[in-house]
């Protein structure tokens, strides 16, 4: 009996035909062979791109030749991707040309996206031009590769090439494309893509929709934006991001604080984008109580501390005044960008703390883990100026002039030098700075150094700058209040009366000063001689009071500040109606005693406001946190940090 006849009598076995123990005793006499088949070589490829073993999956591909398929290409393309591995996808690539294998526009889509995600664009593209056969997923991987990179004509023309044939853009085509409408021409084009996308009633899709208000919102046309919000019929928290980011960076804080509080009544969900933005309008606003609720927030609902969101925490609380929450945040950052070495180092300057600036600055050339920029160095160099370290900051202007970091200054950074060597009386000096520039000084550097010749009776210089200010932004009031004050410092009446003539004859006109006061989580707003808040009576009583004990105490009204042509009754009657005053006094009769008051206004603070101001925390023993458009005053006991200079 053979091996097969044992084994066909074992599964048809009869116990009256033969004994069971005789049959199992035959197969002792038999070695049976086990045959071992090879594993299926897709399980095996499977596995090493499972397991990230490019390398050895490559080894595999060159082994199996034409037997590759689909899917193997698939799973191999998908690794890549993954990794980013461009050498690797490269070969893959290579070996489809070289076994001649036609991928389908699937496989081709995915070499796209491939070598997008390997910021390789032209291999990219070649791979489109070259498809015999393309879909909107192929148009559009590209279009948005092409967006992603800052490549917004490049992405455009694409666009139109793609309307031009016979594929038909679908919604993520249209959601994609809107990001790179930018500029002039883009947001033209933006309009007309608007156009399209009504007409294929595709408008109330989320996702389109985002796009459009964010396109919207950073051509600077809000109220087109918020009309794209409010149409759609369901939102997420994208469009509700975009919208109140939209708000916040056009300057419109409260009415991103006010959005913002809306949605969340209405149950919108948050993310540290949303709460991102929501912290940079409460940066404009100085709205420190709000900016710790916030914060607050953030931190009960447990979301990821990511660097953006710890990086708007730096910026509000630096903006507010508070640089010792600004600085434990920074401090305790587990990673750290160039932004947020900015961020921490622009809210020391602004503040005036020279002397903090350096030291952090050295803190960072110390670490060697990220690379200053432009923005770092103007922050430094600022930082000296404000805080009287000219030396330490024309060091640093020379170091980028030589190229130590292969950073070229720009007109911002002579600027800063202009003003650091003006605040250290160093006139002339700044002035022939300027002629030597490689750059056309700009109405901002020339009026940094009037305002030095003034503080520093350079009449002179002062008088060609001044005129010169006068041809190059003749709208500017500031310019003919600074001029016309350097005349009369020094008696030059007709001068003065010159000025003030061509003034009106110019029909100049100052933007309206406006002040912000935060008490309990509420913003009061002021304009000059403000009569709309509900406590107006109250205000202006105790502004009549405060008048009488400061001039008791050695306060003069600075009547220079006044450019109305009137009697010095009545100038004073207005410098008693500027804004920061109406803030400043409100909040003494809001606060309880010693409490500090902290005050935003829109424009540079006048110098009868600033003394005002420090005879406030004088007499009434506050710290006062003045912030305008230039910078931060902090005044303790009547000495502001700026030091009487800004």
């Amino acid at each position: 009996m053979n091996l097969l006849r044992k084994l066909n009598c074992l599964f048809h076995y009869d116990p009256k035909s033969a004994p069971f123990s005789s049959l199992i005793s035959s197969f002792t006499t038999h070695q049976l062979t086990l045959t071992t088949f090879p594993p299926d070589p897709q399980i095996a490829l499977t596995t090493l791109c499972t397991n990230g073993q490019l390398k050895e999956a490559l080894i595999e591909m060159a082994a199996r030749g034409l037997e590759m398929k689909f899917e193997s290409y698939d799973m191999l393309l998908n690794a890549c991707i993954k990794k980013r591995a461009f050498r690797e996808g490269q070969r893959v690539h290579a070996h489809m040309i070289k076994t001649r294998y036609l991928p389908p526009v699937y496989l081709r889509n995915r070499l796209i996206i491939f070598y997008s995600k390997c910021d390789r664009l032209r291999e990219a593209r070649n791979v489109l031009d070259e498809m015999p056969e393309k879909d909107v997923v192929s148009w559009t991987a590209m279009i948005s590769a092409y967006s992603q990179r800052g490549f917004a004509t490049e992405a455009l023309d694409l666009f139109l090439e793609m309307l031009r044939s016979v594929t038909e853009p679908n919604e993520f085509t249209f959601a994609t494309v809107l990001s790179s409408c930018t500029g002039t021409f883009g947001f033209e084009l933006g309009r007309q893509i608007h156009s399209l996308i009504i007409k294929r009633t595709l408008d109330t899709h989320i996702f389109v929709g985002s796009s459009l208000l964010d396109m919207y919102a950073k051509a600077g046309r809000i109220h087109e934006a918020r009309e794209v919000f409010e149409s759609l019929p369901e939102r997420d928290v994208v469009s509700c991001t975009a919208i109140i980011s939209g708000y916040a960076q056009l300057g419109l804080d409260a009415e991103a604080l006010e959005l913002f509080r809306r949605l969340n009544l209405e149950g919108m969900s948050s993310n540290y984008v949303t709460y991102a933005s929501v912290l940079t309008a409460l940066s404009g606003l100085a709205a420190l109580d709000l900016g710790k609720q916030v914060h607050n927030h953030v931190l009960r609902c447990k979301l990821p501390f990511y660097v953006v969101l710890q990086n708007s925490l730096v910026d509000m609380y630096s903006k507010c005044g508070n640089l010792i929450y600004s600085r434990r945040i920074f401090d305790n950052m587990s990673e750290r960008t160039v932004i947020s070495w900015n961020a921490m180092l622009v809210g020391y300057s602004k503040h005036g703390m020279g002397r903090e600036v350096v030291e952090l600055y050295k803190l960072m050339r110390n670490e060697n883990k990220i690379k200053p920029d432009s923005v770092t160095l103007l922050g430094v160099l600022s930082g000296c100026s404000h805080g009287g370290m000219e030396n330490v900051g024309l060091e640093i202007f020379e170091e980028m002039v030589n190229g130590k970091d292969g950073i070229e200054p720009d007109i911002e950074h002579y600027g800063c030098v202009v003003d650091l060597l003006g605040r250290a009386g160093r006139v002339e000096e700044a002035f022939e700075f300027i002629k030597k520039m490689p750059f056309e000084p700009t109405a901002a550097l020339w009026g940094s150094l009037l305002g030095a010749c003034k503080v520093h009776s350079n009449i002179e210089v002062g008088e060609f700058v001044g005129h010169r200010l006068l041809e190059i932004e003749p709208e500017n009031a500031g310019n003919y209040v600074i001029l016309s004050n350097l005349y009369a410092s020094t008696g030059r009446w007709e001068d003065v009366r010159m000025v003030r003539d061509l003034m009106l004859k110019k029909a100049v006109k100052k933007e309206p000063g406006r002040s912000w006061i935060e008490l309990d989580q509420t913003l009061h707003s002021f304009h000059a001689s403000d009569r709309s808040h509900p406590r107006r009576e109250e205000v202006f009583a105790k502004m009549k009071e405060l008048s009488i004990k400061f001039k008791e105490a050695g306060y003069i009204p600075d009547l220079s500040c006044v450019l109305h042509d009137v009697d010095e009754e009545q100038k004073e009657k207005i410098l008693l109606g500027h804004s920061e005053k109406l803030a400043l006094t409100f909040g003494l009769i809001s606060t309880s005693d010693r409490a500090p008051l902290r005050v935003i206004k829109n424009l540079r603070i006048c110098i009868d406001c600033h003394n005002f101001a420090k005879f406030v925390s004088k007499i009434y023993m506050r710290e006062v946190y003045l912030r305008d458009k230039n910078r931060f005053h902090h005044i303790s006991m009547g000495v502001c940090s700026c030091g009487d200079y800004w």
